[in-house]
């Protein structure tokens, strides 16, 4: 397939995800497309930007071809944030959880481990019920929040009640004070709606692999703070289990339960959704096969392009189905750690990074467009020209 990507026919599809802090992955493809044309103007290529279920899962549907529709939740700290969600003619919509829930809603950045709410992301759902969503795709990711989904649930109609029948506050630390909970006013129109919950990550709920112990230290979580979350977590899916039966204790250990905060646990428990690897997930939703289906070569990527990269992400989804149809891919990213024995066995024949070109790492992230389209170049002289 080299060899035939190397001819005038060559025809490159680019499935790149963004490069976080620095490059949107519209962006991305922007620049590799101007630095493949500058060596082979006449080069058929396509765009097909990527994500894995976190954030930017909503922008690359906006980019292949989803209305874009704006809501106005509440953020992980109670403070108004105005989150964006994607709807397709279908009745499939893609909902990201960072959107309302994420670390960059944080007021001043500063962080709140056992406070911070998932509720912005249950009015976020409901906004997509309202536009008439039949189907949704929840990417979760890059949140601020460690409290299991209740924010969420609260949101979509449950209840979480102290022992004065008081609702609890807000956030994961609350959860210690939960004594019942009542799933039974959730929206009826969400047992209509089917439900995939997109995650690159498979930790479970609570534990040494759970959402705290993992995830809560990103979030600002000291150590006193991770045993105080577990802990509460713990409680939660307890209450939870004499809610509504033995599923809320299995789902406490499941593939995706400890995504985001464990608001994979809240989906998979009250919205009876269904865990999906979130690349498999946005690969069938934008249309990869397709494109896949007339390209010669492919070009995948994405900020940092390391040991996690084999496990779920964009890039790997992106290889894993390129290698099975018998197509040539090569990547491009801002830092490699991987060896070219790695990048093989992930079905990537060579990476491009821009650390290469620009050593200095405050500079590589101000000049990743430019730094980019020179990558871009090289690779379109090594494979295109």
């Amino acid at each position: 397939m080299a060899d035939a990507a190397r001819t005038q026919s060559a025809r490159v599809l680019i499935a790149a995800d963004k490069f976080k802090g620095s490059l949107t992955a519209v962006e991305v493809a922007e620049h590799v497309t101007a630095g493949l044309h500058r060596v082979v103007p006449e080069l058929d290529v396509t765009a097909l930007p990527v994500a894995d279920g976190g954030d930017g899962t909503v922008a690359a549907a906006l980019a292949a071809g989803f209305t874009r529709h704006e809501a106005r939740v509440s953020g992980p700290t109670g403070t108004p944030v105005t989150a964006t969600f994607a709807l397709r003619g279908d009745g499939t919509a893609v909902v990201e959880m960072a959107e309302a829930s994420g670390l960059q809603h944080l007021p001043d950045g500063v962080f709140a481990p056992l406070t911070a709410s998932t509720y912005g992301t249950g009015e976020l759902l409901l906004a997509a019920l309202d536009a008439g969503a039949t189907s949704i795709v929840f990417g979760v990711g890059g949140s601020a929040t460690t409290d299991g989904g209740a924010g969420m649930l609260a949101a979509l109609g449950a209840r979480f009640l102290d022992a004065d029948g008081v609702p609890v506050a807000p956030g994961g630390g609350p959860l210690r004070a939960l004594a019942t909970a009542d799933l039974s006013g959730l929206d009826p129109r969400l047992a209509r709606t089917g439900i995939v919950l997109a995650s690159d990550v498979d930790n479970p709920l609570t534990g040494p692999k759970g959402a705290p112990a993992v995830y809560g230290p990103q979030k600002g979580a000291s150590e006193t703070d991770v045993a105080a979350l577990d802990a509460a977590l713990a409680h939660y899916a307890e209450v939870l289990e004499r809610a509504v039966g033995t599923r809320a204790a299995a789902h406490a250990s499941a593939p995706g339960a400890g995504a985001a905060g464990g608001i994979g646990y809240g989906a998979l428990v009250g919205l009876d959704a269904a865990f999906r690897p979130g690349i498999d997930v946005m690969l069938d939703v934008l249309g990869f096969a397709p494109a896949l289906a007339r390209a010669t070569f492919v070009i995948t990527g994405e900020g940092s392009l390391d040991r996690q990269t084999l496990h779920g992400k964009a890039p790997a989804g992106v290889a894993a189905a390129a290698r099975a149809a018998g197509i040539d891919v090569v990547a491009v990213c801002g830092r490699l750690q991987l060896t070219p024995e790695a990048l093989g066995a992930a079905g990537i024949r060579r990476a491009y990074a821009l650390t290469d070109l620009e050593s200095d790492p405050a500079r590589c992230m101000t000049l990743a467009g430019p730094l980019l389209e020179r990558a871009a170049e090289q690779l379109a002289r090594d494979f295109l020209a």
